[in-house]
């Protein structure tokens, strides 16, 4: 392997145009905590993420599975780390019931999915189901409860009835239904996007609405206290963030949402395809993608305001890049495939998080299979791991890991639309003392010569992964499961406090001194 990509690298591609870029780490500085739980995920009802996706259900299947779980999803999930994963939505949130997936599943009431694809929901995958897949996977569940056509006594009862423990009408109806102990659940979004499908509401209906909601809300789960997060903005909508910081007290929100997508235009047709978009179509998917840090510096400024101390967390419940479906496949399913474009975009996305990871201290990647960017695709008996899958497990050596601030100044990315950064770069220390260093090239033509300036950083040697395809739009397939996947790297060189590195177009790559 190491082989073929130094032959790649210097002698197959002697053409091979190269730019510069200079990078200090300053090593001594580092103060803040990227929270693992900037690396959460996301499963909504939609599409095959649930059905097909995570559960099986239990009869008439022989793909391996725990009470009709996935148990190859398990696996990879576990292989990720995945810190928390949000549930049941996304718009389906707000029009979900959560007591009609409780009891015997023959009994339970169907409804239809008006949001996604007009199909029918069982309700079979319910409060048990989800809660006890978190425990298998390992990860913490983030409910979403339903404001939009809920009341306060529908989210006070599902509260009481996943985490009160002792006597009480909606405990002892858990413990009917086969769960003694409750699950502990600290992270409970109020409402989804209540400026569109959750309720199209106005920022000051909403902040009351939200008011009246968190009061009735148990805040003890445990030993500690839930984590309550609000519906926030869409994108650049400031004003969203600013209304509700300025109207609900810090005593009643420990966290404030905000969703952004990598898209071109919103609008059947207007996306990009997954694997057939042209150099322009790339370099607006990056642009898009690169703006997250101007939005969450600005929602930043927006909460310091009112939350000097940074109290309250910026939570981007929803990320990712959002194109046109697969050919052949329900509109209303969201099924994209996943190519180095979303390997890139997912790396210079979380540099971005660890950047401003005083403040964002949750993210979730949308969505976790068989939806969007996903980082697993079903198909009867096999998963496909994406290339946004192998960035994220190449990466969650940054969890929990103290940010070390970072200097830069790179070449540009540059085409008719205009120049982007070329380079991203993150690093980190972790418990153990190792420094890890996470650099992304998002140039399609051009290799990046990094110097890097190790202020207070020692260390004897340096090793690396990277994940690097011969075309931007190459991916993963049922037919050739690994086509992309990380290989060992030895394009960095270190000399004492001074690291050189080789970046290929194209390419993400972590690595550990």
């Amino acid at each position: 392997m190491k082989k073929q990509f130094l032959t790649f690298l210097f002698a197959g591609n002697s053409l091979l145009a190269f730019s510069q870029a200079s990078v200090t780490i300053n090593g001594s500085e580092g103060k803040h905590i990227i929270s693992r739980h900037i690396y959460g995920h996301f499963a909504e009802h939609l599409g095959r993420s649930i059905y097909d996706g995570f559960y099986v259900g239990e009869s008439n299947t022989k793909i391996p599975n725990k009470a009709g779980v996935r148990l190859d999803v398990v696996d990879a999930l576990k292989k990720l780390k995945i810190p928390n994963l949000r549930w049941p939505g996304g718009c389906f949130a707000d029009t979900y019931h959560w007591k009609d997936g409780i009891g015997p599943k023959a009994k339970r009431p169907k409804i239809v999915n008006t949001w996604w694809g007009g199909v029918t929901e069982d309700n079979s995958f319910g409060t048990h189901d989800f809660l006890n897949m978190c425990e298998l996977i390992g990860t913490e569940p983030y409910l979403a409860g339903n404001v939009g056509s809920g009341t306060v006594q529908e989210l006070s009862d599902w509260v009481q009835y996943v985490n009160f423990e002792k006597n009480s009408p909606m405990s002892n109806l858990r413990q009917q239904n086969g769960r003694q102990a409750p699950w502990n659940v600290r992270y409970w979004g109020v409402a989804n996007e209540a400026w569109g499908c959750g309720g199209n509401m106005k920022p000051d209906y909403y902040a009351n609405l939200y008011r009246q909601y968190s009061t009735f809300m148990n805040t003890r789960v445990g030993n500690g206290k839930i984590f309550r997060i609000a519906s926030g903005a869409s994108d650049n909508d400031y004003n969203w963030t600013e209304t509700l910081m300025k109207n609900i007290p810090g005593s009643l929100m420990e966290g404030i949402a905000m969703h952004h997508y990598s898209v071109l235009s919103w609008g059947e047709g207007k996306k990009s395809s997954a694997t057939e978009f042209t150099d322009q179509e790339y370099f607006k998917t990056m642009q898009q993608a690169l703006l997250m840090d101007e939005l969450i510096e600005k929602h930043s400024a927006v909460m310091d305001k009112y939350d000097p101390e940074k109290k309250i967390a910026l939570i981007v419940d929803e990320w990712g890049g959002w194109y046109n479906v697969e050919p052949g496949t329900n509109p209303g399913f969201l099924y994209q495939q996943n190519t180095m474009r979303d390997a890139v975009l997912a790396g210079a996305t979380l540099n971005i998080f660890h950047k401003h990871c005083e403040r964002v201290r949750m993210a979730n990647l949308a969505q976790a299979i068989n939806v969007l960017q996903s980082v697993i695709l079903t198909k009867g008996d096999k998963i496909i791991l994406t290339p946004t899958y192998h960035v994220l497990e190449m990466y969650n050596v940054h969890q929990d890991a103290t940010m070390l601030p970072i200097d830069i100044k790179t070449a540009d990315f540059s085409t008719s639309e205009g120049k982007l950064p070329a380079v991203s770069v993150s690093a980190s220390r972790d418990k153990a003392g190792k420094v890890h260093i996470s650099l992304v090239n998002i140039d399609l033509g051009k290799a990046q010569e990094i110097s890097v300036d190790l202020k207070g950083i020692s260390g004897t040697n340096v090793s690396g992964r990277i994940l690097h395809s011969a075309s931007v739009r190459d991916h993963n397939t049922f037919e050739n499961l690994t086509k992309i996947k990380p290989a060992a790297f030895t394009g960095a060189k270190l000399s004492g406090d001074k690291l050189t590195v080789t970046l290929p177009p194209v390419s993400v790559v972590v690595l550990e001194i």
